[in-house]
């Protein structure tokens, strides 16, 4: 299990870089297809420079702050909300087989 659980992480971390290389080459096609024309003066960049429009944009418009901590909050409402079998429940199923933060807690007798 450990080793195709190593797979599958390196599948998803592969398809992330596939994901962001054909976000710049779309930048990139998008960028010579418009600008040039658009505009008196622009010129066409090559895939270096829109993996760097790609990331500038990111800063300008997207920040750094992860986004995440709604979905958090949110998550830790429904979690509050449910009893301790359900709680223990869904926990258990989000327990997937690269491992989780959150590990089950031990009890006194054990």
């Amino acid at each position: 299990m450990g080793m195709n659980c190593k797979m599958k992480c390196w599948k998803i971390g592969v398809l992330v870089l596939l994901g962001i290389a054909a976000l710049g080459w779309v930048v990139m096609a998008l960028w010579n297809w418009l600008i040039p024309t658009l505009f008196d003066g622009g010129r066409q960049i090559d895939y270096v420079q829109a993996m760097g429009v790609l990331l500038l944009s990111k800063i300008l418009f997207g920040g750094f702050r992860g986004g995440h901590k709604c979905h958090e909050r949110w998550h830790q409402h429904r979690l509050e909300k449910m009893t301790p079998e359900e709680r223990e429940k869904f926990q258990s199923g989000m327990r997937g087989c690269c491992g989780s933060k959150h590990k089950p807690e031990e009890t006194e007798n054990s």
